[in-house]
C-alpha cells in the first residue's frame, strides 16, 4: 500500500533515534568528585493509548512501544502535533484495510516528518483491528499515515518480501471500524505533496473524518473499555447452549 495512494497495503516505517555523545574533560585533580552520571530514562515499553475521535465513532488504540519503540514513537509524536486533527480516512477497500493519516478535507497531502524505518520483523501481525504503517514500496518509506485492517491480513506480513509494520490494535470502537468498512466510495481528485493533482479510486463517498487524536493516560482507557464492555449487548439467547437432556432413570429404555 503506498502511503499517498493505492498501495497494495500502507504500512512502513522508518525514523531513526541518533544518540550524541558528549566528551568532557577530565576534572582538576583538586575539583571535587563528580556526581555519578545519571542513568539514561529508558523508553516506555508498556502500552501507550490513543483516541481518534471520528465522524464514525471513537476508536481507542493500544500501542505497542516494546515491540514497535519507532513506529509508536513516530506516530505519538504526530498524534501530539495534532497533525491528525482534521484530516480524513481517505481510502477504504471493503474487507482489507481503512487508511487514513495523510489527507486534509479537501484532500490535499499534508507535510510529513521524514520517513522512518519499518518494523515489520517485530512478531505483531496483520490481523483484525490492528494499526499499521502505510509506505510507498520502498520499505523505509512510512512517515505518517497508517492503516486499519478490516480483517486478518497474513499477505501484509512480509510473505513475499519486506512487511508492514503493525504497531498497535484497536481495544475499542471494532464496530466504528466495520462501519468505516462498509461505507460507499467513490473516485476524486487529490493533491500531494508535491502539488501534482491525480485522481483516487476508493475514497468514501462522504467524508468520514478524523477530529481529534489524543494520547490519553491509562485510568482513562481503562474506564473507556470497562464502558465498552458495559455496553456490549448481551449475547442472545438463541447463543446460549442449549441444556444438557436430564439423564435417564436407572432401567428406562
Amino acid at each position: 500500500m503506498h502511503a499517498a495512494r493505492r498501495m497494495s497495503v500502507p504500512a512502513l516505517l522508518a525514523l531513526s533515534a541518533a544518540c550524541t555523545a558528549l566528551a568532557q574533560d577530565p576534572a582538576p585533580a583538586t575539583a571535587p568528585a563528580a556526581p555519578a552520571p545519571a542513568q539514561a530514562v529508558a523508553a516506555p515499553t508498556g502500552p501507550v493509548f490513543v483516541k481518534l475521535a471520528t465522524s464514525k465513532g471513537d476508536l481507542l488504540l493500544e500501542l505497542d512501544p516494546a515491540k514497535a519503540p519507532i513506529s509508536v514513537e513516530n506516530f505519538v509524536k504526530y498524534v501530539k502535533d495534532g497533525y491528525y486533527d482534521g484530516t480524513v480516512f481517505h481510502r477504504i477497500v471493503p474487507g482489507f484495510v481503512v487508511q487514513g493519516g495523510g489527507f486534509d478535507l479537501a484532500l490535499v497531502q499534508k507535510q510529513t516528518r521524514p520517513p522512518i524505518k519499518n518494523e515489520w520483523t517485530n512478531g505483531l501481525k496483520n490481523s483484525k483491528g490492528t494499526i499499521s504503517m502505510a509506505r510507498m514500496p520502498s520499505p523505509d518509506s512510512a512517515t505518517s499515515q497508517f492503516f486499519l485492517n478490516l480483517k486478518d491480513n497474513p499477505a501484509l506480513d512480509g510473505a513475499n518480501g519486506p512487511g508492514y509494520a503493525v504497531f498497535g490494535k484497536i481495544v475499542v470502537g471494532l464496530d466504528v471500524l466495520d462501519a468505516m468498512g462498509k461505507a460507499p466510495t467513490t473516485r476524486r481528485e487529490a493533491t500531494d505533496q508535491s502539488g501534482t493533482k491525480r485522481f483516487f479510486s476508493d475514497v468514501p463517498a462522504e467524508d468520514i473524518k478524523l477530529t481529534k487524536a489524543s494520547v490519553v493516560e491509562p485510568s482513562e482507557a481503562a474506564a473507556m473499555i470497562e464502558a465498552a464492555k458495559a455496553a456490549a449487548p448481551a449475547p442472545s439467547p438463541a447463543a446460549q447452549p442449549a441444556p444438557a437432556a436430564p439423564a435417564a432413570p436407572a432401567g428406562a429404555k
